[in-house]
Formats: C-alpha cells, structure tokens, sequence
C-alpha cells in the first residue's frame, strides 16, 4: 500500500489496454457542441458514460441545471471521513466538429485508432483523453490505499468549444457547492512532449470586428480610380498602425506592465516545442526583446484572422464599397478587458483612422488570470510532479491560450493548477486530432502520485497554502 504502487497500477491501466478500451468508448460518442444536432450525444456523454464510471469509484453525482442555451452539467463529488483537504477539479466533455473526411484515409473522427505512438480520434487530445487519464489515476489510488484521503469535486460541462455558456451562472449559484482549498485539472498542451507541464491561467481572448464602410456599391475602378478612396486601402493602413512590421503591439493601453521579474523567471528555461509537423517559430516576429516564451505566455498578441474586400473569388474591375477584417487581441493580466476597444478607437482616432467602425465581438471572449509562479501550491505540485518523473516541470504562469478560470480564479476565488497531457503538435481542433501514447502513460502516473500525495497532506501545510489564498494579478 505505496506511492510506487499506485503508480504502478495507474501504468499497468495503461499496459494491459484499460486505457485504450476507455477512450475508445468516449471518442465513439460525438459530443460536438457546435452542431445543435448533437445534443442527445452530450447528454449520453455525461450521463451514461462519465456517470457510472465516478459512480464506480465511489463518487456521488447530480445534473446542474444550466441557462436554456448551455449543455447540460454534472457535479461528481467523493467525500471522505475526516479528510482536511477539498479538491475541486474540471473536464468538459464536449468537442469540436468532427470534420469527417477531412482526416487521412484509414482515420475517423469517432471512432480511436492506434498507430505506433499515436491514439487518432477527436477528443484524445482536448479533452476526453485528458480526463480519462486522470480518473484511470484516480482509480488507482482508490484500489491502493482503499481511499483518496482527501475530498474531491469534479465539475464536467458540454460547452467549452463554444465559450463555455452557463458556466460563469452554474458556479455562481453554486458557488457553496463548488468550495475547495484548491482547484486541479487538466487541458492544454505542455510546452514539450517530453517535459512535465504546469499552467497557473490563461491569456485572455476578444475578438474584434473592424469595418469602413465608404458608400453604396462599386465603382468602375477606371473612371473613379484616384477620386474616391479605396476602403481596403484604408483599412489595411489602419490595421499597420495596430502593429509594427513584425507584430509588435503599438496601442499603448494594449502593453501590460506585469511581465514582472518572478514571471520572467518562471519562463526562463521554457523552450517552445511544435513537435513533428508543427511551424518553426519565428525568431524575428513579436515584441522585441523578448524571448519567445515571454512573448506567448507574458505578452499580448494581436491576429488579424480574416480580410475581405469585394469578391476575392471573382474580383472585378471596381472598387469595393466597404472592407472588413475580423481581428483578435489574445492578452495578459494587465490588460483591461473593457478598455481594449475603447483604447484601440482613440488609437485609431489619433492616426487619422476615425472612418474605422470598431465592435467588440461576444463569441469566444475569456479573461486573462495568472496565479502567482511561486505560490506555495505551485512549489508543492511541481514537487510531486518532479518526484515523479525525475524531470524538473515547465511552469508557465498562463496558457497562451485561452480557457475559462476566470470562474474558478475570480468568482470561486481558488488557487488555479493545470495540468496538461497533451503537446502543441496533437493536431486540436483540426483533422488527425491525437494523444501520444508514452505521454498518455506518464501522465497517469504523474497523476497517481499526485493524487497519493494529496491524500497524504498534513493540517499544518493545509493551514499555511490556505493563508496563500488564490489567484492574484501576478
């Protein structure tokens, strides 16, 4: 009744194909959240699928009412005896379409394919993959030490790969419910396929709409060429003076003044890694100055996404009335979100770009939160982490993407730790979507001993990461 042997059951999980059999069965399920055919699929993910298997290990569940226009909730929750310590955990069950046909010949979205390393299927990777791994750990524990030795909630939603609706509502109403010492979980990718992986928050997330609009209808670009303006011309110019030439931010209220020491410092030796097929990075584009983990996980990031002017297709000798680009500002701690729009219309203002319609676009926004890097919860599950596989963990103090701890950061007020069991190169969110397997198999066993460890946590330590409170501006 050891740590080395819940590590060792967590492994032989893997070894003898309970891994395998268990993804199999959940990427056969077709939890797409942007199809609203595919709401029967969400409902049988949570509540035939992932149910029973909490219920097996001993956990209490129930439905969480959302609003009419989110996916359906489920709160699992394993209580124990005099257990000081509360762990609140997430998953979200939901994908991202499919894409059938789109994959290469011998793949299917829902249906798990092994080839050498590699599990294909949507979902291995973000997230189902991720959360079998850790209930597998889980289960190993249990059938170990007979017990956890601590509590643990564990919160699944369907909506994530749509912004995450009725969330925030869901958290606030049960907010009572939901209260624990710190929050767990896993998504994301590590900074290395080979490298165990902390994220402390996300960079936050607004997409933005910019549009001049200059008349009604085209013009024969003969006759009027040099007389009336050209609202791409306009509007390509207005988006050059967003940036520099290699990216930098030039919105002076866009440049955050929290890329503090103990930040940079957490992200001195973190290398980023693509893997095979993935782009090389840039060394010349972004903020100068800083290193690339610096500009990707300390700094803000402005993407123009898409571009249209006339009929790109079928152009004609006119000039277009109206030009449109849909733009996205990815932001740190430091950033304010309400101020991001307000700022850039002055900005444009100031360098004779007033004719540009500026609008904040709803879908897809997330806050930025960053927990301190030297939180002690930080040092302790980076201990673990390093105890297990030997390997000193990457600890970045946000993803670079964007996720929703804001509710578990701000509105439940809990120290946030992530995880991550995948690697940039697993092709999310598009076709041949994958988990490696030897990173599947030391995940579970990082997280067995993490789960052993947590169980084994004293009140005296309890007493002094409770005084450490949660997240902070960083």
């Amino acid at each position: 009744m050891t740590r080395a042997e819940a590590i060792r059951r967590a492994e032989r999980y893997f070894d003898e194909g309970g891994f395998e059999a268990d993804l199999a069965r959940r990427v056969a399920i077709p939890t797409e959240s942007q199809n609203p055919e595919r709401a029967p699929a969400l409902e049988r993910y949570l509540f035939a699928e992932l149910r029973p298997s909490f219920e097996r290990l001993g956990f209490r569940s129930r439905r969480l009412a959302g609003p009419a226009d989110a996916g359906p909730f489920l709160l699992a929750e394993r209580t124990e005896p005099d257990a000081a310590l509360t762990v609140l955990s997430y998953a979200h069950g939901d994908v991202v379409r499919g894409q059938e046909g789109a994959w290469r010949a011998g793949l299917d979205p829902w249906r798990l394919v092994r080839e050498g390393k590699r599990f294909y299927g949507r979902g291995t990777a973000d997230n189902k993959g991720q959360h079998t791994i850790n209930l597998g750990a889980l289960a190993a524990v249990i059938e170990t030490r007979g017990r956890l030795g601590f509590n643990l909630k564990v919160l699944v939603e369907t909506g994530e790969e749509v912004g995450s609706p009725g969330l925030r509502e869901v958290c606030e109403r049960e907010r009572a419910a939901l209260a624990a010492d710190v929050f767990i979980a896993s998504d994301g990718p590590r900074v290395s396929a080979r490298r165990p992986t902390l994220f402390l928050g996300a960079r936050g997330v607004l997409n933005i709409a910019l549009e001049v609009n200059l008349r009604e209808g085209a013009h024969h670009s003969g006759n009027w060429g040099g007389l009336i303006a050209n609202p791409g011309i306009v509007l390509a110019h207005a988006l050059a003076c967003i940036t520099g030439a290699r990216g930098e931010i030039r919105v002076p209220e866009w440049r955050p003044g929290t890329l503090t020491p103990a930040v940079r410092a957490a992200l001195a030796n973190i290398e980023i890694e693509a893997g095979a097929g993935g782009p090389a990075v840039d060394r010349d584009w972004g903020e100068p100055g800083l290193t690339p983990a610096e500009r990707v996980f300390g700094w803000p990031s402005f993407e123009v996404l898409a571009f249209v002017c006339g009929d790109p297709q079928r152009p004609v000798n006119a000039i277009p009335p109206r030009a449109q680009a849909h733009c996205q500002l990815r932001f740190v701690v430091g950033v304010e979100p309400d101020e991001i729009v307000p700022a850039l219309e002055r900005h444009l203002a100031r360098h004779g770009f007033s004719r540009v319609k500026v609008s904040r676009l709803r879908e897809g926004f997330f806050p930025a939160t960053r927990l301190d890097p030297e939180h002690p919860w930080v040092r302790w599950v980076a201990a673990s982490l390093a105890r297990t596989s030997g390997v000193r963990p990457a600890i970045l103090p946000n993803l670079g993407g964007s996720l929703p701890n804001d509710v578990f950061a701000q509105l439940l007020g809990l120290p946030t730790i992530w995880i991550p069991h995948s690697y940039a190169g697993c092709s999310q969110h598009a076709p041949n979507e994958h988990l490696l397997a030897p990173l599947a198999r030391e995940a579970l066993a990082l997280m067995a001993g993490l789960f052993w460890d947590l169980g084994e946590k004293e009140a005296a330590d309890l007493r002094e990461l409770r005084r450490a409170g949660g997240a902070n501006p960083g």
